[in-house]
């Protein structure tokens, strides 16, 4: 018996005319989106669509009522910690590519502690671990090394790696490993060796896989999105959907987020395909939160402060703060570099007092693992 999977589904789609579908959508299309009891595909493409830019005071509204009816006034705090900069692949939109001439760093247990001691003084319980794609470097036995010695430290561990083996996850979970977030950057098949052309990356399959293998692992959350600035992103973000929705029935235990990552500059010269402008941002997520009222919506520091503190009412429920992009940026050097410029620079304690003074409450750790005890 064949089993079926994401890529096998992901093929019977054809980008151009999803696309098209997309970009012919009408006002009519996206007001009955929008008293959609339950709104399917067909309705997140309208809310994707430029038609839907006419109704972004009602998808405002929409958005904003749906999130504090799911998830009550509250902004769970994350912050990332870049453990090593070493990658062996080559994708021509990242500082890590493995083609730029920067120096490669891979922090040691040791240094890691001194990291971790200075993020807990900001009051996080919410750990990203962030690697570049390099399995002799930072692979799965240094990240396992790595979760043991720092989970007494954290509530809630997620980590943004290489994608790996369903029993490498599973004895990563055991460790104590909550999420794990994989971006596939762009679900343009045709378009998707231009910008990954060497190594382990450069498998389109293998890498929409990943959110399959976590699902047969068993972990408690999934954190997917596409690369904004790379191909359209209305249809890009269409096939995230399609992505989630099949995730969700699928692997109906587990919980999901979406982040928005837009190019940043970095080391390089790549400069984005397709420009992602605030307005149309914003619109995305709110689209997001519109079609699917569960999913977390994540913010980075990527994003301006005039960005983040309004969408932080239009449907985010996690935005991390503080953040450094440079591995040992924190304590042990200050001078490595960036995976990319960081837009909001704000300290976790500024970040606590604007989401607060907005009437919202800010959870420094993963409200279902509190509750769950």
């Amino acid at each position: 018996m064949t089993t079926s999977s994401f890529d096998q589904e992901h093929a019977s789609y054809n980008w151009e005319d999803i696309r098209q579908s997309i970009y012919a959508k009408t006002n009519e299309d996206v007001e009955k989106a929008l008293i959609a009891n339950k709104p399917d595909l067909e309705d997140f493409k309208a809310l994707l669509s430029p038609a839907a830019e006419d109704h972004l005071e009602g998808m405002a509204a929409k958005s904003r009522s749906i999130t504090q009816q799911r998830f009550g006034k509250t902004i769970q705090m994350y912050i990332p910690l870049y453990l090593s900069n070493a990658c062996a692949n080559a994708c021509v939109y990242c500082g890590f590519s493995h083609d730029n001439d920067i120096k490669r760093i891979t922090l040691t247990k040791k240094q890691v502690l001194e990291e971790v001691k200075v993020i807990k003084d900001m009051g996080f319980e919410h750990l990203l671990l962030v690697t570049g794609e390099h399995p002799a470097a930072c692979g799965f036995d240094y990240l396992k090394e790595i979760i043991e010695v720092i989970k007494p430290n954290f509530s809630l561990i997620s980590i943004e790696v290489q994608p790996m083996l369903q029993k490498e996850y599973e004895q990563l979970i055991d460790l104590g490993l909550h999420t794990v977030y994989v971006y596939q950057e762009t679900y343009n098949r045709e378009q998707y060796k231009s910008y990954h052309p060497r190594g382990k990356k450069s498998d389109f399959s293998y890498r929409l896989e990943t959110g399959e293998r976590l699902g047969r692992a068993g972990i408690h959350k999934i954190g997917i999105g596409c690369l904004l600035g790379l191909e359209d992103w209305r249809t890009d973000s269409f096939f995230t959907a399609l992505h989630l929705d099949y995730l969700e029935k699928t692997y109906w235990r587990t919980k999901y987020s979406i982040s928005f990552p837009r190019l940043r500059p970095h080391a390089g010269a790549f400069q984005p395909n397709h420009e992602v402008n605030d307005r149309q941002l914003a619109q995305l997520i709110m689209a997001y939160r519109i079609f699917n009222p569960d999913v977390d919506l994540s913010l980075s520091t990527r994003e301006s402060k005039v960005f983040r503190d309004n969408m932080l009412q239009l449907g985010v429920t996690a935005m991390s703060a503080g953040s450094k992009t440079e591995p040992g940026g924190y304590a042990v050097y200050n001078q490595a570099l960036e995976q990319f410029s960081v837009a909001d620079d704000r300290s976790p304690d500024e970040i606590n007092q604007m989401i607060r003074s907005k009437g919202y409450e800010t959870i420094w750790k993963d409200w279902d693992s509190g509750m769950m005890g």
